[in-house]
C-alpha cells in the first residue's frame, strides 16, 4: 500500500502486555446506550446532553466511584454546535459530576470517542491525574453531517489545492474511490454486511449487548407532537438482512458504485462513557478492573481514500503494544462502509471471525462522536466474556486519517 507509514520503535504507550504496574490505565467502566435510527427510532427527541447525563451517571452507579475523584472529562462529539463545549459541560453536571470537575469537547470526526478516552489515558500516564472519563454523544438526529460545513465560507486555496480540496469529498464517495484504486467488489461488500447484520442478530437474541448497554428513560413524539414516555433498552437496526436483500438496492453514492444504505453504517442516536483510572487508584479504591490502556495510534493517510486508516494505524498500535498483530483476540472495526473493512481484512491478513465478532456500525449504527467509547464497552465485554485477553479498536477518519489502540482484558 503507497501509503503505507512505518511502526515506531518504541513499545507499550501506556503499559506492557501481561505486566501489571501501579502506574497503568487501567478501565474500571464501560457503558453505552442503545442506538437508535436519526429522525425515526426512540431517541429522535432526546438531546445530547441527556444520553450523555444518562451514560455519565450509569458508570458512576455501575463503578460506585466517589464522583469527587474524577478529576477530568473529555467528550467526543462530531456534528454539535460550539464543538459541543455547551453539550459536554450540561451532560456532565446532569449526570453527577461535581462542578469543580473540569471538561473539554473534542472532535477527531469518527474517532472522537476514542481520542476522548485516549487524551484521559495520556493524562493518567503523565501524572496529570489519577481518574477521568472518556465519553462520546451523538444526536444525529437533530444535528446533521449537511449542516457543518458551509463551502461558502471556504477559502479558495482549499478547493485549488488537490489534496486539501479531496478533504470535502463526500464520505461515501471515498468509499467508492478507494473501492476502484483496490478493486473491492459489490459482491464482497455486500457479503461483509450480510455476515455484520446475522452476527448483530445472533449477539442480541442472546443478549451479548446487555451488559454494555443502559436503558434510556426519555420522551418521545409522535407524528402528530404528542409526547410519550418511552424507556429505550435496545438497538433498533438489528435485523436479518440477506445478502440477495442487499444485492438488490441501488448504489447511493455512484450509479455503479458499490456502497449503498445497506453495506454502510446506519445514521443513528447515542451517547458512551468509559471510566479510566490509574491501578493505583483502582487498587487504593477497591475497583473492579475490567481492562488495561495498552497503546494509541493515529495516522494520516489521503483523505481521498480515508478508509485505509485502519489498514494503516493498526500495524501501529500493535507495534507500539509490543505484540503480533495475530496475539490480537478480538478486533473492534468500526464499519463506516463495508469497504473499510473489506480492505482491511485483506492487506493485513486478519482473521475474519476475530473481526466484530457481534457485528458492527452497519447492522447497529455509528453515531460518530460516540463510536470510540462504544468500542471499548462492546470490546471489553467480549473479551471477558469469552476469557480473551487482547483486543485491538480501530476506525477510518474523515479528512484522511486512521486511528487504533490496543487494550488488554483483565
Amino acid at each position: 500500500m503507497s501509503s503505507e507509514v512505518k511502526a515506531p520503535l518504541k513499545e507499550g504507550a501506556f503499559g506492557k502486555v501481561g505486566v501489571k504496574s501501579p502506574s497503568d490505565v487501567v478501565i474500571v467502566s464501560a457503558l453505552r446506550t442503545p442506538f437508535t435510527k436519526a429522525s425515526r427510532g426512540d431517541l429522535k427527541d432526546t438531546a445530547p446532553e441527556v444520553m450523555l447525563a444518562t451514560v455519565v451517571q450509569a458508570v458512576l452507579k455501575d463503578s460506585k466511584i466517589d464522583p469527587n475523584l474524577v478529576e477530568d472529562m473529555q467528550v467526543g462529539n462530531v456534528n454539535q454546535p460550539a464543538a459541543g463545549a455547551l453539550t459536554a459541560r450540561v451532560g456532565m453536571l446532569l449526570g453527577g459530576l461535581p462542578i469543580k470537575a473540569p471538561v473539554a469537547a473534542v472532535n477527531r470526526q469518527c474517532s472522537s470517542g476514542l481520542e476522548a478516552c485516549a487524551i484521559i489515558a495520556a493524562k493518567i500516564n503523565c501524572g496529570l491525574i489519577e481518574c477521568g472519563m472518556g465519553c462520546g454523544v451523538e444526536s444525529m438526529t437533530l444535528f446533521s453531517m449537511n449542516d457543518i460545513v458551509d463551502p461558502a465560507k471556504l477559502s479558495d486555496q482549499t478547493f485549488d489545492n488537490p489534496v486539501t480540496s479531496n478533504c470535502l469529498l463526500n464520505m461515501g464517495e471515498t468509499s467508492e474511490v478507494m473501492a476502484e484504486r483496490y478493486k473491492i467488489t459489490r459482491k464482497e461488500v455486500d457479503e461483509y454486511a450480510a455476515e455484520s447484520f446475522r452476527r448483530a442478530v445472533e449477539a442480541q437474541k442472546k443478549g451479548l449487548f446487555d451488559q454494555e448497554l443502559v436503558p434510556v428513560k426519555t420522551t418521545l413524539k409522535d407524528k402528530d407532537g404528542k409526547a410519550k414516555e418511552v424507556v429505550v433498552t435496545k438497538d433498533d437496526g438489528i435485523r436479518p438482512t440477506p445478502v440477495e436483500t442487499l444485492s438488490k438496492l441501488k448504489p447511493s453514492f455512484r450509479g455503479d458504485g458499490i456502497s449503498h444504505a445497506g453495506n454502510s453504517s446506519q445514521v443513528v442516536d447515542g451517547a458512551a462513557a468509559v471510566l479510566l483510572m490509574s491501578r493505583r487508584l483502582a487498587n487504593k479504591t477497591g475497583m473492579k478492573i475490567l481492562g488495561k490502556f495498552v497503546s494509541h495510534s493515529v495516522v494520516g493517510v489521503p483523505p481521498e481514500v480515508m478508509g485505509i486508516g485502519p489498514t494503516v494505524a493498526i500495524p501501529m498500535a500493535v507495534a507500539q503494544a509490543g505484540v503480533n498483530i495475530n496475539d490480537i483476540d478480538v478486533i473492534e472495526l468500526n464499519e463506516a462502509f463495508a469497504s473499510v473493512a473489506v480492505l482491511a481484512i485483506r492487506e493485513l491478513k486478519l482473521d475474519a471471525k476475530k473481526v466484530n465478532p457481534k457485528g458492527g456500525a452497519i447492522a447497529f449504527g455509528h453515531p460518530l462522536g460516540a463510536t470510540g467509547a462504544r468500542q471499548v464497552a462492546t470490546l471489553l465485554t467480549e473479551l471477558r466474556r469469552t476469557g480473551k485477553k487482547l483486543g485491538m479498536i480501530s476506525m477510518c477518519i474523515g479528512t484522511g486519517m486512521g486511528a487504533a489502540a490496543v487494550l488488554e482484558a483483565e
